[in-house]
C-alpha cells in the first residue's frame, strides 16, 4: 500500500477572457494539493493508497474527502482539523505552464503535528512526500519526523514541488530538501525545481550525490524534453509523448504516481535494470502528457495509458 503525505487543497483558475477593469471574476475549483494528486492518480492505476494530511471540517474540507472517497484513497489517515482550507489561484501562462498564488496561512494542511503521526503504517510499504508540506510548519516537522522514523522501514520516494508562493526562502526550501532525500529511495526532480535549487549545477552531479547518500534512482523530468533516470548502475532517457497542451497543471504528479505505480509493481526489493527503468519512466511520461492534454489535474487511468501506449510507434 502507498501513503501519500502532505497538502490537500482547492485550485482556482479564472475562467474564460475577463476585462481587466470586470469586477467580476469568475473562478472554477478544482480539488488538488501535489500529494492529493498523486494519492488519486495512484488510485486511479489500481493501486491502494491512503493520503496523510490535516483536512478541514469546513465545507471545503467535506468535499475533498467526498472527492477521495469517489477515488477511492483511504481516508484512514485523514486527521480532521477546524481550520481553514488552502486555495491555490492559478494563472496559465506561456504553453500551459502555471504560477501559483496561495492563501492557506494557517490552513489544516499545515496543521499536522508530531502527535497526529500515525503509531503504526499498517500494510505501507511506500510512502511519498512532497511539495510545500516539506517546508510548512507545523506539517513540515512532523513529516520529517516520520520520514526519519520510517527510513530503511518503508520505500520513500520525495518530489520537491517547489512552491516559493508559499515559502520565498530557497536556503529553506534545499535544507528541508537535503533533510528528507537522506532518507529518500526514489527522487524524483523536475528542472525548475533544478534551477530554483541548484542555479547552475549539473543535474547529472546533483543525481550521483543523492545516489552516493543512498538513494536508489533519481529521476529529472524536462517537460518536453523528457527525462533521464539515474541509478548507480545505469543512466536513462525516455522522450516525452507528444500530444496538444492544454496547461501542464498535475503533469508532474501523474508523472510521480505512474512512476512509482511502474517501479514498485512487483514490491519495493526488485531489480531495477536499464529495461525496468525504460518501461517505467516510458509509462510514467504518457500518464503525464495525458494530464497535459486536458485541463488541470485531471491525472488518467491504466486503460488509457495503456491504450496510448499501444499506438505509439515502436
Amino acid at each position: 500500500m502507498f501513503v501519500v503525505c502532505g497538502e490537500a487543497l482547492f485550485d482556482v483558475f479564472l475562467e474564460g477572457d475577463v476585462a481587466p477593469a470586470s469586477s467580476t471574476l469568475p473562478l472554477a475549483a478544482r480539488a488538488g494539493g501535489s500529494p492529493f494528486n498523486v494519492a488519486v492518480g495512484l488510485a486511479r492505476l489500481g493501486r491502494p493508497v491512503a493520503l496523510l494530511t490535516g483536512l478541514s471540517t469546513d465545507f471545503l474540507g467535506d468535499r475533498l474527502a467526498a472527492v477521495l472517497a469517489a477515488e477511492n484513497v483511504s481516508d484512514r489517515l485523514i486527521v480532521r482539523k477546524p481550520a481553514p482550507t488552502t486555495l491555490g489561484l492559478v494563472s496559465l501562462g506561456h504553453g500551459g505552464a502555471p504560477a501559483y498564488a496561495f492563501y492557506g496561512d494557517g490552513a489544516a494542511d499545515r496543521a499536522l503535528t508530531a502527535a497526529d503521526l500515525p503509531a503504526d503504517l499498517g500494510a505501507a510499504d511506500c510512502l511519498h512526500f512532497g511539495s510545500y508540506a516539506l517546508v510548512a510548519q507545523p506539517t513540515a516537522g512532523a513529516l520529517a519526523m516520520l520520514a526519519a522514523r520510517e527510513k530503511g522501514r518503508r520505500f520513500i520516494s520525495l518530489d520537491p514541488n517547489v512552491r516559493p508562493g508559499v515559502e520565498p526562502d530557497i536556503d529553506l526550501w534545499r535544507e528541508r530538501v537535503a533533510l528528507f532525500a537522506a532518507a529518500a529511495d526514489l527522487i524524483k526532480i523536475s528542472d525548475e525545481d533544478m534551477a530554483l535549487l541548484y542555479p547552475g549545477a549539473d543535474p547529472e552531479r546533483q543525481a550521483a550525490d543523492w545516489l552516493d547518500q543512498g538513494a536508489r534512482a533519481v529521476a529529472f523530468t524536462q517537460a518536453e524534453r523528457g527525462v533521464t533516470v539515474w541509478t548507480s548502475e545505469t543512466r536513462v532517457d525516455t522522450p516525452a509523448a507528444a500530444v496538444e497542451v492544454v496547461d501542464t497543471v498535475g503533469a508532474g504528479d501523474a508523472f510521480q504516481a505512474a512512476l512509482l505505480s511502474a517501479l514498485l509493481a512487483d514490491g519495493a526489493g526488485g531489480p531495477w535494470d536499464a529495461g525496468r527503468l525504460a518501461e517505467a519512466a516510458r509509462f510514467a511520461a504518457v500518464a503525464a502528457a495525458l494530464t497535459c492534454a486536458r485541463r488541470g489535474a485531471d491525472l488518467p487511468r491504466r486503460a488509457e495509458i495503456e491504450t496510448f501506449l499501444s499506438e505509439m510507434p515502436d
